[in-house]
Parts: structure tokens; C-alpha cells; sequence
């Protein structure tokens, strides 16, 4: 390979169109490396090789989406060779890559969960059949979708208590939106059948802080314990109006983009899963908008 071809490559890299085929293809590493880390494994565990695989493959598909030819097989080995021989000098630009990504991503999904929650507000802040926790006439509404089976909603539950317990004018809306298991979905139904009987709290709170697998005959026992109308419980769980909060909690969750659980809603405030700090977030999200309002609820 000639120095002249290197620079002639290097040239049209950093010429306008090679800018344009160029970024695309970084972005979508960085992309890559923001799914490797949502799923646990380590930005910097991504190969080189692979990275420079994928840079090339797209520049390759965005030239041809340009109008132009394809790489050659020698042009592709000198775009390999000098994009993996910067990325090996220079890591750090993967992870600035990604970090701006990744903001740039919240931000644009921050924005779309605003216009989803706005245009849904009254399912969300005035729903005719959701279990309401804390003060139903609250000035603050906090919404959570969960799911009994859900290890960081079992984790989240004692913020979420405490804040209730603290604050006596928050409104909490509880969405139950089983999507982990069948068990999860059984749970839900004795849950909103307890509701029918006033004691949905209560078997919520005994549910989140039961360690145990969530399914229809772990949430018997627990109305069972609470002293519930079984006979009345087993009917009510399959009513249809049972089955109708929960399909609406599910087409709810669809139009919103929520696809895990926990997720929380304060007013016009998102905060989804179960952060560390999440009790210092639902008080400031909640102070926030009992001080400025809510413009979307």
C-alpha cells in the first residue's frame, strides 16, 4: 500500500462526502456501545476489530446510498487499517462519542415522553379505575407503572412509602403492568380484586416486600392473610372489569414508549427504573412541580 493511496483515502475521509459517510457510521458505535452498556457489559469489552467492522460496513452502505461505488476491497483494507489504528491510539474518542450520544439520546426520548404524557394526561392523572395511593385529592401526582415480580418496583417500594408517609398531599396513581411473567399477571388480578374490597395497599405493600415469586397462588395467601373475602376475591380477579385495567394499563404503556418497570411519573417529570437515589429524586421532582406546576397535567 502507497503512502499516495493512504493520503488519497485519508483525503476523501475527511473531505465533505467522507465526513458524511463517516459520522453515521461513528454514531452507530456509538449506538452500539450505549446498548453494550444498558445491558451490562463493559463499553471498553467491545474489540477494536469489530468497531472498525462496523465503520467500514456502513461508510460502504452510506456511498452506495450516495450514488457512489462501493469501496474496493483495498480502499475497505486502508479505511480498516486507519480507523482501527486511531481508535487503538485514541480510545477515549469512543467514550466521548457515547457519552454525547447518550445525552443526546435522553434528550430526545425526555422529549417524546413530554408530548406522550401530555397528550394522555387524563389516563394517567385522572384514571377512573386506577388503584390511588397516599391523598387522591393531592396537589402532586405521582405516577408508577410496576410489576410484582419486579426486583428494582420490590427495591423502589420503600421510597415510594416513605414519600407517601411524609408528604400527605401527593396523589399516587399505581399502573399495574405485568409484562415479567404469567405469575405477574395473576398477582395483578387478586391485586385489583383487593381493591374491590378496599384493602389494595395493603396487599400491594405485602406483595412488594415479599421476597417470593409473584403468581395467583402467592397473592391468595397474602389476602388470605389480610383477611379478605376469599370466595369474593377468586370471582372478582376474573371479572372483566379486572381485565379491562389491566389491557388499558398495557395500551397505555404503548402509546407512552414504557417497556420496563419501574417507571415513574411526577407531574410532567420522568424517572425511569429505580436509581439509587431515588428517593432524593421523587422529593425534588415533587417540590419542583408543586412550585412551578404541572403544564402537561
Amino acid at each position: 500500500m502507497t503512502q499516495s493511496y493512504v493520503a488519497n483515502v485519508l483525503d476523501g475521509l475527511t473531505s465533505k462526502k467522507g465526513a458524511m459517510l463517516l459520522v453515521p457510521a461513528i454514531l452507530l458505535v456509538g449506538a452500539a456501545l450505549a446498548i453494550g452498556k444498558n445491558s451490562g457489559q463493559p463499553a471498553a469489552a467491545k474489540p477494536a476489530g469489530e468497531a472498525v467492522a462496523v465503520l467500514t460496513s456502513t461508510a460502504t452502505a452510506q456511498e452506495k446510498a450516495l450514488g457512489g461505488a462501493a469501496f474496493s476491497d483495498g480502499q475497505r483494507k486502508a479505511i480498516e487499517a486507519i480507523i482501527k489504528d486511531y481508535l487503538l491510539a485514541n480510545p477515549e474518542v469512543m467514550l466521548e462519542v457515547n457519552n454525547v450520544l447518550e445525552a443526546k439520546m435522553d434528550k430526545i426520548q425526555s422529549e417524546r415522553m413530554a408530548v406522550a404524557v401530555k397528550e394522555n394526561a387524563d389516563d394517567l392523572f385522572r384514571p377512573a379505575t386506577s388503584p390511588i395511593a397516599g391523598n387522591a385529592k393531592g396537589d402532586v401526582t405521582m405516577i408508577e407503572f410496576f410489576d410484582y415480580n419486579c426486583g428494582y418496583c420490590k427495591k423502589a417500594f420503600s421510597d415510594v412509602a416513605q414519600a407517601i408517609e411524609k408528604d400527605k398531599q401527593i396523589k399516587v396513581v399505581l399502573k399495574e403492568f405485568p409484562i415479567l411473567s404469567k405469575g405477574s399477571e395473576e398477582a395483578s388480578r387478586v391485586a385489583l380484586a383487593a381493591k374491590m374490597q378496599g384493602k389494595y395497599w395493603e396487599f400491594h405493600r405485602a406483595m412488594l416486600e415479599n421476597q417470593g415469586q409473584a403468581n395467583e397462588a402467592a397473592a391468595l395467601r397474602v389476602a388470605e392473610k389480610l383477611g379478605l373475602d376469599m370466595a369474593r376475591i377468586k370471582k372478582d380477579m376474573a371479572s372483566p372489569e379486572v381485565k379491562k385495567e389491566i389491557d388499558d394499563t398495557r395500551k397505555l404503556a404503548t402509546k407512552m414508549g414504557i417497556q420496563g418497570t419501574p417507571h415513574f411519573i411526577v407531574g410532567d417529570r420522568i424517572i425511569p427504573g429505580a436509581p439509587e437515589n431515588l428517593a432524593e429524586l421523587l422529593g425534588k421532582n415533587v417540590s419542583e412541580v408543586r412550585k412551578d406546576g404541572c403544564k402537561v397535567c
